[in-house]
C-alpha cells in the first residue's frame, strides 16, 4: 500500500503539470487501482477530476475521449461498439470485474504503457492519437515506444476510417492477466497488427493481406513472416514458444471473424 502527504484537485492542466514536475514523488492520480499494489511514498497526489476531461465526444471524425473516463464508460458506449464491431466491449470484458472497470481510468491503462494493457493493445491496432498536455498529439505508434515522463495524458482521439477490428485474447482465467492479446485491424487491404502481454509492451505490424489464405501453405508462410517480427518472452503464465505458437492463432482466429 502506498502513502500519500499531500493530496491536490488541480483547478487547470497547468496547475497539475507544474505539480507533477516539482517532485518525482508528485503522481497525477487514475482510479488509483494499480498504484495502490505499490508500496511508493508519495509527497503529492495530483486528481484532475475537476478538469471536465470524464467525456467520450464524438463528431464525423472520429471520437475524443478524455483520460478520466473510465473503462466501463468505453466498454458500455453504443457507438464505440457499432463503429468497431463490438471489439472495444471484447477487449475491456476481461479486466477484472465490472467494479474495477468502473474505477479504472483510460489514463491510468494507458499512460504507463503496461505490457499487459489490453487498452493499449486495442488502441494500437485502432491506430489513434493520444493528446499530451505539452508534447501534443502524437500517434500511437510513437506514443507506444516512448518511456513514460512527467507529461500528462489528456485525451486518445480515434478516427472514423471504416477499418474493421477484432480482439483476441488468451487468458488462465476469465479476469487473469492475457498470457497473449492480439488486436488486428483490416483498412484498404493492409492488417494493422498487435500483440501485447508477450510479455513485452504492445507492438504494432502491419502487413499486406494474404490474397491465397485458403492455400495453407502460402498463409503458413504469411503467419511466420508476422509473427518473426515479434519478440517474445516466458514469464510465469507461459513461455515465449507457447506464445509464439499462440500468437499464429489468435492472429488466424482474428481475420477469420473479419470475413
Amino acid at each position: 500500500m502506498y502513502t500519500m502527504r499531500n493530496y491536490v484537485q488541480a483547478q487547470s492542466l497547468e496547475e497539475a503539470y507544474e505539480l507533477r514536475r516539482k517532485n518525482k514523488n508528485n503522481v497525477i492520480l487514475g482510479g488509483n487501482l494499480w498504484l495502490k499494489m505499490t508500496t511508493r511514498d508519495l509527497a503529492t497526489g495530483i486528481d484532475l477530476c475537476n478538469l471536465g476531461l470524464d467525456k467520450i465526444e464524438e463528431d464525423e471524425e472520429g471520437y475524443s475521449i478524455g483520460c478520466m473516463c473510465s473503462l466501463r464508460d468505453l466498454e458500455t458506449n453504443a457507438s464505440l461498439e457499432a463503429e468497431f464491431g463490438g471489439a472495444v466491449k471484447e477487449a475491456l470484458r476481461h479486466i477484472v470485474g465490472v467494479q474495477f472497470r468502473n474505477t479504472a481510468t483510460v489514463g491510468g491503462s494507458v499512460f504507463p504503457r503496461f505490457g499487459f494493457s489490453d487498452v493499449l493493445t486495442l488502441l494500437a491496432a485502432l491506430d489513434c492519437e493520444v493528446e499530451l498536455y505539452k508534447k501534443g498529439r502524437v500517434s500511437i505508434k510513437e506514443f507506444i515506444q516512448e518511456s513514460p515522463d512527467q507529461d500528462i495524458l489528456v485525451k486518445v482521439h480515434i478516427k472514423k476510417d471504416k477499418r474493421k477490428v477484432v480482439y483476441e485474447t488468451i487468458r488462465m482465467t476469465e479476469t487473469d492477466f492475457g498470457i497473449l492479446n492480439c488486436a488486428v485491424a483490416l483498412k484498404d487491404d493492409t492488417y494493422t497488427i498487435c500483440l501485447g502481454a508477450a510479455p513485452r509492451r504492445a507492438k504494432i505490424v502491419e502487413v499486406r493481406s494474404c490474397h491465397n489464405w485458403d492455400k495453407q501453405e502460402e498463409k503458413e508462410a504469411w503467419l511466420e513472416n508476422i509473427v518473426d517480427q515479434f519478440v517474445f518472452g516466458s514469464n510465469m503464465r507461459g513461455t515465449k514458444e507457447y506464445r509464439r505458437a499462440m500468437a499464429k492463432v489468435l492472429i488466424t482466429r482474428a481475420i477469420e471473424k473479419m470475413s
